[in-house]
Formats: C-alpha cells, structure tokens, sequence
C-alpha cells in the first residue's frame, strides 16, 4: 500500500493530463471541421455569384 501511496500524484497527473489533452484534441477538430463548413460554403456563394454575373 505504501508504493501505491506514494505513486498518486504521479497517477493524478497522468489522469488529468490525459483528460485535458483529449479535450483539447477534441476542439481541434471540432473547430477544423467548422473552418472546412466555412470554406465550403464560401466556394459554393462564390460559385453562384459567377454564376450570376
């Protein structure tokens, strides 16, 4: 019990950095896959607005 004791703060920052690099993972590509909408729709205005020249 006492090797286990003396692990938990090593044990609490790899829980929480695992935690916290995931989520942050997870806005990435959250937020690259809001900018590849964007773009996307932006291509498709410009591509009407051409169309109506």
């Amino acid at each position: 019990m006492n090797a286990v004791g003396e692990n938990f703060g090593w044990i609490e920052i790899v829980v929480f950095a695992g935690i916290a690099l995931g989520f942050g993972l997870w806005q990435l590509r959250s937020i690259n896959r809001e900018i590849a909408k964007d773009k996307a729709a932006a291509e498709a205005r410009k591509q009407e607005a051409d169309k109506n020249v």
